[in-house]
């Protein structure tokens, strides 16, 4: 994209909680992009869902809150297409002063994680499944909208509905359309189980691509529903007694001859496949903090209301928190349907993907897969609360095996301050601090 037609653009890296944090430059500036001359302080990416700075962390106070480089990502600026003005966005990763890769960027953690596939020759392919509401909330309470066509308000279910997606019709069309000014491959679009809520899948891409795509694509909704008289969002629970927003990955793994690792011909996969299995099994009690990232996240994470609980797989069984889709046995793919709508993907793909190496350079075994309901299994379960959540994290051996120990750290203080904040919060207000910030 020729940045020079700009007046200004933005530069911005991914917080701990996926939110954007850059500024605002002229586009002149399109030549140092890569420089290094552009610099931001390091803590700025260790901030909590505030904005505040962590207490005691040892990127502020202890280290004189030193500046990190920030250098554009391959992505290259994409178009802003929910402002008035014509903008652009340059997605930036933070380096060190030495050039090394900043590990508390979540970015640059997925890419580690994602360097020791590579270290094999093998490459990471990813696709989402992604679930936003839209919302009104004009008054102080959180309702659905209202059907543009009647002024209406929306009050019943209506799964895969084609009439309630034409309602929307003019809001649809001009994500699609964003979709494709900023490269986003979107495949479906389909109404969900829930009020006002729906599902955009997006196509496979490379895993650091997908994660790319899945955050810029939660900007592009959020922004095209303000132009259009609503909010949406990915609150993991906007209404505690409607459906819940998740977000599916479906990864494979190919080498470097292009053969997919996990396929052997036939429906049950491959020993590789198995083994990640087994990984993202063994991590996903532990891992709960960055599924469900957030203290309104456990209204979700409910026995029986289609969120997984318990730490399981099965083949072609939606109940299992890992699924193996049917389907060709070339594209055999795992499907992890744990998280919520409010993860960060990078981190959310982090973990996944770092559990699946993790149990592939072990050898794990995975118990055998289990049939018919998974919330009857006797199977571990997730953490049940935040406080829990922050803990088991923090302390895993496997986790620390999975991850950037600096990442651990700085996510744990980061939920832990968030955690004593909220509880000075009244619980109705919470989808005030969270509806647009996750």
């Amino acid at each position: 994209m020729d940045l020079s037609q700009f007046a200004t653009i933005r530069i911005a890296a991914a917080d701990l909680n996926g939110l954007m944090r850059g500024k605002r430059v002229p586009s002149s500036y399109a030549d140092k992009l890569s420089s290094g001359s552009l610099r931001m302080p390091l803590s700025s990416l260790n901030v909590d869902i505030w904005g505040a700075d962590i207490e005691n962390s040892p990127l502020v106070f202890k280290s004189g809150d030193a500046d990190g480089i920030l250098v554009a990502t391959d992505r290259g600026a994409v178009p802003m297409p929910w402002l008035e003005n014509d903008s652009a966005l340059v997605p930036m990763t933070m380096l060190n002063e030495d050039r090394t890769p900043f590990l508390g960027d979540p970015r640059q953690a997925l890419a580690s994680v994602l360097e020791r596939y590579e270290a094999r020759g093998w490459n990471v392919f990813a696709a989402t499944e992604m679930e936003f509401m839209l919302v009104d909330d004009s008054g102080e309470t959180l309702k659905p909208p209202r059907d543009p066509r009647s002024g209406r308000r929306i009050f019943a279910l209506d799964v895969l509905s084609l009439d309630e997606l034409d309602a929307f019709d003019a809001f649809f069309t001009e994500l699609h359309q964003g979709c494709i000014d900023m490269g986003l491959p979107v495949q479906s679009i389909i109404n969900e189980s829930g009020l006002g809520q729906f599902e955009v899948t997006l196509s496979h891409q490379t895993a650091l691509r997908a994660a790319d795509d899945a955050l810029l694509f939660k900007l592009l909704v959020r922004g095209i529903a303000r132009k259009h008289g609503m909010a949406a969002t990915f609150m993991a629970k906007p209404y505690r007694d409607d459906a819940g927003n998740g977000m599916h990955v479906h990864f494979s793994v190919v080498d470097q001859d292009g053969n997919n690792v996990f396929d052997n011909g036939g429906p049950e996969g491959t020993e590789t496949l198995l083994s990640a299995v087994a990984g993202c099994v063994a991590a996903m009690p532990a891992s709960t903090l960055i599924f469900a990232p957030n203290g309104p996240s456990y209204n979700r994470l409910v026995p029986g209301a289609h969120a997984p609980t318990g730490a399981c797989w099965a083949y072609e069984n939606r109940t299992a928190a890992i699924r193996i889709p049917g389907g060709p046995y070339a594209a055999r793919r795992i499907e992890h349907r744990v998280a919520g709508g409010d993860i960060n993907p990078y981190l959310m793909f982090a973990a996944v993907m770092g559990a699946a190496i993790e149990g592939i350079e072990e050898g794990l075994k995975p118990d055998a897969p289990i049939t018919g309901n998974a919330y009857e299994h006797d199977v571990p379960q997730l953490a049940s609360d935040w406080a829990a959540a922050i803990d088991r994290f923090e302390n895993d051996p496997f986790i620390a095996r999975c991850l950037p120990e600096m990442l651990i750290r700085n996510l744990v203080l980061t939920k832990r301050q968030e955690l004593a904040k909220l509880a000075d919060l009244p619980d109705n207000d919470h989808w005030k601090l969270y509806l647009e910030r996750v």
